[in-house]
């Protein structure tokens, strides 16, 4: 029987991402609404019908009980104290509840008991489970406003990190304005280059082309030598001098302890690791970061552009470990 922790892993919306596993380094709450969902039913076997929800493949015991979690467990924004079901039948304003409702469809289609998603939900969704990231001095692309933060931890020599360089990219895209990224150095300690990759491209953020050279480091992955280091900075035209006395730096240094040491106390189990509002993204499990983002924006999925290079659905599928 599945425990919660391997529900949650186990029952997200899948994007199939393609890849070998990854980078590792060895060292409110859920119950009764106030009112029923107002939405119509089927008389044929009593249960809902939601819109944006397809539960055409269930049987009808199926049917019926997702049609009972879905009506009886709160919707996951504290400002929406209604069922998960009629917060999408009266369309209210809290964009996670269509996932919500897709992933309890599915959790019932794979067999999990009431109890069990009841679990599940609660660590998938609850805003209490929420991990406040703090992001000063870190790299950020994408406006201080944006509604969604993505939050990467990432060694630049680990080819996982490489992988989700365009997924990332082409999710900025597909959302112009509304989503940011930033970058968390996290060095494994097999990877002898990944640090001095770190420092040279915080060295260049000094010069305003942090993620100039975060894209040449990691297509260029294979060769990171410090000469191979220095003809990228100068590539990118960047003040050498002022380039390698940054690299050196008491504050590059620190910036790089400080989100290694920050990891660690969030107990990460790899790279990449990523965050989307403040909830891992479940690689493992091939969680999809697009389907997560328009979640939180509250819109529908979108294709996303990627290069040829990277085919749809490209990434990691797990945290690089040794």
């Amino acid at each position: 029987m599945l425990n919660a922790s391997q529900l949650v892993g186990s029952l997200v919306l899948a994007v199939a991402l393609a890849g070998s596993p990854g980078c590792r380094d060895s060292s409110a709450s859920n119950g009764a609404a106030p009112s029923p969902p107002s939405s119509s039913t089927s008389s044929a076997d009593e249960t809902l019908v939601l819109p944006g929800v397809d539960v055409s493949a269930m049987t009808p015991r199926e049917r019926r009980e997702w049609s009972s979690v879905v009506g009886t467990t709160l919707a996951p924004c504290p400002s929406t104290p209604v069922s998960v079901a009629q917060c999408i039948a009266e369309a209210r304003a809290c964009g996670a509840c269509l996932q919500a409702a897709k992933w309890m469809a599915r959790a019932v289609g794979e067999g999990a008991s009431e109890e069990q998603i009841r679990r599940a939900y609660k660590q998938r969704f609850d805003p209490a489970g929420v991990r406040p990231i703090p992001i000063e001095g870190s790299p950020v692309e994408g406006p201080d406003q944006a509604p969604v933060t993505i939050v990467e931890f990432a060694d630049f020599e680990c080819p996982h990190c490489r992988q989700a360089v365009p997924l990332l990219d082409a999710v900025l895209r597909a959302h112009p304005g509304k989503v940011r990224l930033v970058y968390k150095s996290f060095t494994l300690p097999f990877h002898v280059h990944g640090e001095p990759a770190a420092r040279a491209a915080l060295a260049a953020g000094q010069q305003g082309k942090f993620w100039e050279m975060e894209h040449v480091l990691f297509e260029r992955q294979d060769h990171l030598e410090d000469a191979d280091l220095e003809r990228y900075a100068r590539a990118l035209r960047l003040d050498i001098a002022r380039w390698k006395s940054d690299m050196d730096s008491v504050a590059v240094k620190d910036r790089i302890a400080h989100d290694h040491a920050l990891g660690e106390d969030m107990k990460l189990k790899g790279t990449p690791t990523i965050y989307v509002n403040g909830r891992e993204l479940d690689i493992e499990a091939d969680e999809s970061l697009e389907d997560r983002v328009a979640g939180e924006l509250g819109v529908p999925p979108v294709a996303l552009a990627l290069p040829e290079s990277a085919p749809p659905g490209s990434g990691p599928t797990a945290p690089d470990r040794p």
